[in-house]
């Protein structure tokens, strides 16, 4: 049995969310971002409990198919920027398609439709998101993060950092302000 959870965008999320299923007495067969494999059905009674847990923690059990697929969508993408530590050199359309096998543009008109941002938009603010992260840690030059987040150059990541907070990546290094959650970018 699959059931699909929204909001679920790191490591940590899904161990916080595998262990809700074993606390229930339903140990995962398979557990990814915004999935969890069971290998017989909850009954409605552990269920709501469940539901419960998980609306807790911050996490969302989805149901409708299209919200799904949504979800789907921005894990694919949270995947792709944050859990690459090489420069991955693909179209993100082409990366989406294939990983979801769909039609991009119907994929592009549901996000759309369902978030009131583009795909498009939503990659940018998760890569600035990403970008934050690794300027935080000092992990590497702004040169090596455009490069591995498959930015033409230096100054175009800049300008597009500048224009979604407001600072330049030096600035943003010196004052550090607090980061978004990955569940609320692009929100």
């Amino acid at each position: 049995m699959h059931y699909y959870i929204k909001n679920m965008v790191c490591d940590r999320c899904i161990l916080i969310v595998g262990q809700c299923f074993e606390q229930l007495g339903h140990p995962p067969l398979g557990i990814s971002l915004g999935e969890v494999e069971t290998a017989f059905p909850l009954s409605p009674q552990r269920l709501a409990e469940l539901e419960n847990r998980l609306t807790g923690l911050g996490f969302e059990l989805i149901d409708d198919t299209k919200t799904r697929l949504v979800e789907k969508i921005k894990n694919v993408i949270i995947g792709f920027i944050h859990h690459h530590d090489t420069p991955v050199k693909v179209n993100h359309s082409t990366y989406i398609e294939s990983h979801l096998h769909k039609d991009y543009a119907y994929l592009s008109s549901l996000f759309s439709e369902t978030e009131g941002i583009t795909i498009e938009k939503y990659i940018i603010h998760q890569k600035i998101e990403r970008v934050k992260e690794l300027l935080t840690y000092h992990e590497l030059s702004l040169s090596q993060i455009a490069d591995q987040l498959g930015y033409a150059s230096v100054a175009y990541l800049s300008g597009q950092f500048k224009k979604i907070t407001g600072l330049t990546p030096t600035q943003f290094k010196q004052q550090r302000p607090p980061r978004t959650p990955l569940d609320r970018v692009g929100s």
